[in-house]
């Protein structure tokens, strides 16, 4: 199978000015071989402390940053590093894998120290991203592994894991019945280490038959709009499912707003993840099965320790090894997710803080009090 939001943004004032480039798709000539040391030299000295703060250039494909989750990951990830006495410069590309190529470009002529990147297109960003290393810039993938290409580290939550979570929590509520498969983007690696964490679990149950997987969608975006587009086209056919499983709480956010068109809402068993606090609402209320919580302020505060520790070229331990078909092993920083039901939301969601009591069940208290 081929692993290859489509959303105007609307939220560059969040972070302090951004600069958004236009057309060009390419890099720009880093220089001479020459050249390339003496600048990675002169960004090792400068990160010894000896000249300008550590400058810490953060790539985010556009289609990522419309979602609830990474507005968190943004200002916790830079807050972190001005703390540590490192500058952010953040950059939002405008659509596409040639826009975050272009914006890849005006950081590496920033003179970053170090490249952090959300990639929209985790194996077309390659090129690119050999580029950036034949610079002298360590670079840092997180949360999405670039592929083929060796990187310095990856920072991510166990993919995999999310899709047992999935699984496990489907299972236990419908042993038995059809369930429908909404998996994420062809373009992103986790889509399918989340695909193949849900069906370890789910493999006995379908060889056994007491599971049918009646229909399975991928998606070509982490958008919402092409799953209300792909998922009613499954619902114009049958709605004959007892679980669904969406590849995040955006997919499953469409999957419920069909099913309550459908006065279906709650009578199928619907997980997803990124723990939306319109989905941790629903949970509360019964609509959504489940959520996985992934702790972004651990993940993102390491993730700026991280790359500060490569642009100073000082020892960060890895938790393990990850292949990404680059012939190398990549050094990779892995948190742990986990799932919340309505039974556990106030043990994990508010205990954490991520969200707040008075919003999680807003809508539970506002029907008591009428």
């Amino acid at each position: 199978m081929m692993r290859k939001l489509s959303w105007l943004f609307v939220a560059l004032s969040m972070l302090g000015a951004f600069s958004v480039l236009g057309a060009s798709c390419g890099l720009k000539s880093a220089g001479t071989s020459a050249e390339r040391g003496a600048k990675a030299a002169e960004r090792k000295t400068e990160a010894s402390g000896a000249g300008k703060p550590i400058t810490i250039g953060f790539s985010i494909a556009t289609d990522t940053f419309i979602i609830e989750r990474w507005n968190k990951d943004m200002k916790i990830f830079s807050g972190a590093a001005r703390e540590l006495g490192a500058e952010v410069i953040v950059q939002l590309s405008a659509g596409g894998i040639k826009e975050q190529i272009a914006q890849i470009n005006f950081l590496v002529n920033r003179n970053i120290d170090v490249l952090v990147v959300i990639a929209h297109d985790t194996e077309m960003i390659g090129p690119a991203i050999r580029q950036v290393k034949s610079s002298g810039i360590p670079v840092v993938a997180y949360d999405r592994m670039v592929m083929g290409i060796p990187l310095d580290a990856y920072i991510s939550f166990d993919n995999q894991e999310v899709g047992r979570l999935f699984g496990k929590a489907l299972t236990e509520a419908v042993p038995e019945g059809k369930y429908l498969v909404v998996n994420g983007s062809i373009h992103d690696n986790n889509s399918f280490m989340v695909h193949d964490g849900l069906m370890e679990v789910l493999d006995t149950y379908v060889k056994s038959g007491k599971i049918a997987i009646t229909h399975e969608l991928w998606l070509d975006e982490w958008s919402s709009d092409e799953a209300l587009l792909k998922i009613g086209k499954v619902f114009e056919e049958t709605v004959d499912f007892d679980a669904i499983s969406c590849a995040n709480d955006q997919i499953a956010n469409a999957a419920i707003q069909l099913l309550s068109e459908r006065r279906l809402a709650g009578k199928i068993a619907v997980v997803g993840q990124d723990a939306d606090l319109i989905t941790c609402q629903r949970v509360v209320e019964g609509t959504q099965l489940m959520t996985v919580y992934k702790p972004i302020a651990k993940l993102a505060a390491r993730a700026a320790r991280l790359a500060i520790a490569l642009a100073k070229r000082t020892a960060f331990p890895y938790d393990t090894l990850l292949d990404n078909g680059s012939g190398n092993k990549i050094p990779s920083y892995i948190e742990k997710p986990t799932a919340v039901f309505k039974r556990n939301m106030d043990a994990t969601i508010i205990q954490d803080g991520f969200h707040a009591t008075e919003d999680v069940y807003r809508n539970i208290l506002h029907r008591v009090e009428n």
